[in-house]
């Protein structure tokens, strides 16, 4: 089974720290009786690798890829019965939770999750992860969460592609010293809708591309439709969740100036890299030279030797280091598979869809002159102080007592936008 992906690296949140022995005993919690001083536990903890099918490990041993799991969406879904709030927001129950979840593992799964995220080096912001595969979800950060006001005097939001992630990311609600808060702002399942034509048929770079919608969508499953969607640079997406308004609909575009943008990377950065793309060099010059009539032995023999010292150099690299490296090539985790084509970093904008949200231009006189109105009352994201778990109730100090986090210090300074 492939190691299980970890939120401490990327953007959100930032590269994984090395462990040490003490650091992976402290993170992980045996319950059950079970006992972890035997020889075969203690070598588990010499590797940093530890694998408890069976007992009870903390959430933030199993965010960090310290520990695998037989079942994520069971050993969540306990967890959030032992700490649930009273109702005081929208809540959906475990039953629910549960059954969501289960519905969409399968290839044409559309499962969403909001998750609400105070890091302590880039501060609180919201995370919009969309499956699109039996596996895996594009990931969005909204430093501001998704916009709620159709008369907003700011109505674009800013949403940055980060790494693919594994479906079960989808699950998470725990914290940690690392990693900060996170809670499940809001779930459900996605729809994909039809681009609305531009008016006047006018076509200029941002609203035209070489890849478009299935306009009929007859064949094409909700998850095939966020595929093309995604590589058309448009998306006119509609989230049934529990706390967002019935019809909330939201349009992504990527402006052309950021469609073909590639990540910066640091010195340290590219000189980790350089095993890795070696390897895939050389084993592509082995490749050609092997089907190449023309190109003798002595030349797949070179090629081959590239490749066999390539492969040296990345196994002497250690192995944080060559999962890093490999993170930031696919720009997925590991189990997770980046086939949608989602490129680190790249800017996007998030505004309401007016129309297909069922808002409408008031024709009235008075202070309602030209303001979109319609059926659900606007809202505003108000950051970790005040948003609650859709799933537990829980606020993120809250989270944060459950998981024994003390002497937490988030980033200052962040600001709902109210107007």
């Amino acid at each position: 089974m492939a190691h299980p992906a970890s939120l401490t690296r990327g953007i959100s949140p930032p590269p994984k720290r090395k462990a040490s022995t003490t650091g992976v005993a402290d993170l992980t919690r045996v319950g059950d009786g079970a006992d972890t001083q035997g020889a075969e536990g203690e070598n588990e903890i010499k590797n940093d690798k530890v694998m408890l099918l069976d007992a009870n490990p903390m959430l933030a041993a199993i965010e960090a890829g310290q520990v695998q799991i037989r079942d994520h969406l069971e050993y969540f879904a306990k967890h959030f019965e032992s700490v649930l709030r009273p109702p005081r927001s929208p809540r959906l129950s475990i039953d629910d939770f549960r059954l969501l979840y289960k519905r969409n593992q399968q290839p044409h799964g559309r499962h969403f999750v909001v998750h609400q995220h105070d890091h302590p080096i880039s501060g609180v912001h919201y995370d919009l992860r969309l499956q699109f595969s039996e596996t895996s979800a594009i990931s969005f950060a909204l430093p501001y969460g998704l916009p709620g006001n159709p008369n907003s005097v700011r109505p674009n939001r800013m949403a940055i592609e980060t790494r693919v992630h594994n479906l079960w990311n989808n699950l998470i609600e725990s914290a940690s010293h690392a990693t900060g808060s996170l809670l499940i702002w809001d779930t459900g399942e996605y729809e994909v809708l039809d681009r609305p034509p531009h008016r006047n048929n006018r076509a200029t770079d941002d609203e035209a591309s070489d890849v478009e919608v299935n306009p009929t969508g007859a064949t094409q499953s909700q998850s095939e439709r966020l595929c093309a969607a995604f590589q058309s640079r448009h998306i006119h997406l509609r989230l049934n969740g529990k706390r967002l308004p019935l019809g909330y609909t939201i349009a992504m575009r990527l402006p052309s100036q950021d469609a073909t943008k590639r990540p910066r990377t640091s010195r340290i950065k590219r000189q980790r890299m350089e095993p890795v793309i070696a390897v895939k060099r050389a084993k592509e010059k082995a490749a050609a030279a092997d089907t190449d009539s023309d190109s003798g032995t002595r030349s797949a023999t070179i090629d081959r030797t590239e490749a066999a010292l390539a492969d040296a150099a990345l196994a002497s690299e250690p192995e944080d280091e060559r999962q890093d490296a490999e993170i930031r090539t696919s720009n997925a985790y590991p189990g997770a598979t980046n086939t949608i084509g989602s490129i680190h970093q790249r800017h996007w904008l998030v505004t309401i869809d007016r129309k297909l949200s069922g808002f409408r231009k008031s024709r009235r006189s008075g202070p309602d002159k030209e303001r979109w109105v319609g059926s659900w009352e606007p809202f505003n994201v108000e950051g970790g102080h005040r948003e609650r778990s859709v799933v537990t109730g829980r606020l993120a100090e809250e989270v944060m007592a459950d998981e024994g986090i003390k002497g937490f210090v988030g980033r200052a300074n962040w600001r709902a936008i109210l107007e």
